[in-house]
């Protein structure tokens, strides 16, 4: 049994003190995890939201923080090890750690390059750089912890591990709603985190909500369905992380952005560097001119989020050819170069769920305990109207052109799909 030595603590505007062991600072002073001090968690939020300046390294230390509340909790504590709850904790500190400059806009480079995401490179980074011989000196298998990190140890029997990580009510999704919304300010709605992680248990290997926590479970997926529509998909920041996008792409081959060989040379991008050297870049240096002065592309066409339960329907918005001809057709229409068009359609489920035993796309795991003490397995749909009516893919699809173009493309993007009402018509 592995002796937990504490170190410290550190103080979180979220939870309060997280109490940190020796073994987490240990990997917590290591560069591949302090460079998450520069990298932002919403890159482009602040645009909207001035507060919106916090990194993954906080979040990182909040992932590691619940996924030990989950671990330590009356259900879960008593079937697992000091050393796998220190295990599991080191993974879900880590769980970020492959995550490039300005996070989920640099994941586009790696999908459309390299056919990678962030996860695929967690896992890299953490078998082969310094973060190896750290993880191998505390007693633990580097590929074992990269598995984990990004839910995909898939251990006979003890699948929660994953999913403490990685699952539709994870660690890393309680708190990037709550810290997200905190540091926004656009808190829509209480989400009792503490209620949801002294409440989950383990159902043959897999993780499950007791009923009993219904309601937070509730707020909870209903906080984070409003973040997507006010946050993350905002139009404003999306209209900033489209420009860093394209200037990344302008300037890959001049900077190399995705020819990284070594996990050193991935890691000496962060967001201060790669905004640097973007500036200096000829091909996209009058992007970040623009950026730094505010001078945005504009949203011509935005009709309301609409929700589909067809995962085939859902996923024509995400072919390319198909938003190119949309594309083609509203530059046509409004008589203008198609490259000052631009279709932008972040689709994406709103409750993704990864799981061991057959169930619908999407769907949350939930249990009932009987007087005799009996866990009766069951799905959140059943139970719960709100998640039923809510359960699908939240789809928005927005055309964004240049302000010298924006009632062109507005009049021909309304011919084409129909006119939006006044109230909707508002750019800012």
């Amino acid at each position: 049994m592995l002796e937990r030595k504490y170190w410290g603590e550190i103080k979180d505007p979220i939870y309060g003190y997280v109490y940190i062991t020796e073994a987490e600072k240990r990997v917590i002073d290591s560069f591949p995890f302090q460079r998450l001090r520069r990298i932002r968690q919403l890159a482009g939020a602040e645009y909207v939201y001035p507060g919106a300046n916090h990194t993954r390294f906080e979040h990182s230390i909040g992932v590691m923080h619940l996924a030990g509340q989950i671990v330590s909790n009356p259900q879960i504590s008593q079937i697992i090890s000091e050393e796998d709850a220190q295990m599991i904790r080191i993974a879900a500190l880590l769980h970020d750690v492959g995550h490039g400059p300005f996070s989920h806009v640099f994941e586009h480079m790696l999908i459309k390059f390299l056919g990678k995401t962030h996860e695929d490179i967690t896992a890299w980074v953490i078998v082969n750089s310094e973060l190896r011989d750290i993880i191998s000196d505390l007693g633990y298998d580097p590929k074992v912890i990269g598995a984990l990190a990004v839910g995909r140890l898939n251990k006979p029997n003890m699948l929660f591990m994953d999913q403490i990580i990685r699952s539709a009510v994870d660690a890393d999704k309680l708190d990037f709603v709550v810290r997200d919304t905190y540091h926004t300010g656009a808190e829509y709605g209480f989400v009792d985190v503490h209620r949801l992680v002294r409440t989950l248990d383990v159902i043959d290997g897999n993780l499950s909500v007791d009923i009993g926590a219904l309601s937070a479970l509730e707020s909870f997926i209903l906080a984070r369905i409003e973040s997507f529509k006010s946050i993350y998909f905002h139009r404003v920041g999306r209209a900033v992380q489209i420009m860093l996008a394209m200037a990344m792409e302008m300037a890959k081959d001049d900077l190399g952005l995705t020819s990284f060989k070594s996990p050193e040379e991935y890691l000496a991008l962060d967001d201060y560097t790669l905004w640097t050297k973007l500036k200096e870049c000829e091909k996209s240096r009058d992007i970040i001119k623009r950026l730094e002065r505010r001078k945005l592309i504009k949203c011509a066409y935005d009709p309301p989020a609409f929700y589909i339960k067809d995962k085939i329907v859902s996923a024509l918005f995400n072919v390319e050819g198909i938003r190119n001809r949309i594309r083609d057709q509203i530059a046509e229409e409004a008589n203008i170069d198609p490259h000052s068009v631009i279709i932008d359609v972040p689709t994406l489920p709103s409750v993704p769920y990864h799981h061991a035993f057959p169930l619908e796309p999407m769907e949350i795991p939930i249990f009932q305990k009987t007087k005799d003490g009996r866990k009766i397995q069951s799905k959140l749909s059943r139970v719960s109207g709100i998640f039923e009516l809510l359960k699908g893919f939240m789809n928005i699809f927005r055309v964004y052109t240049e302000e010298e173009h924006l009632k062109k493309v507005q009049e021909a993007s309304e011919k084409l799909f129909g006119e939006l009402p006044f109230s909707m018509k508002i750019s800012y």
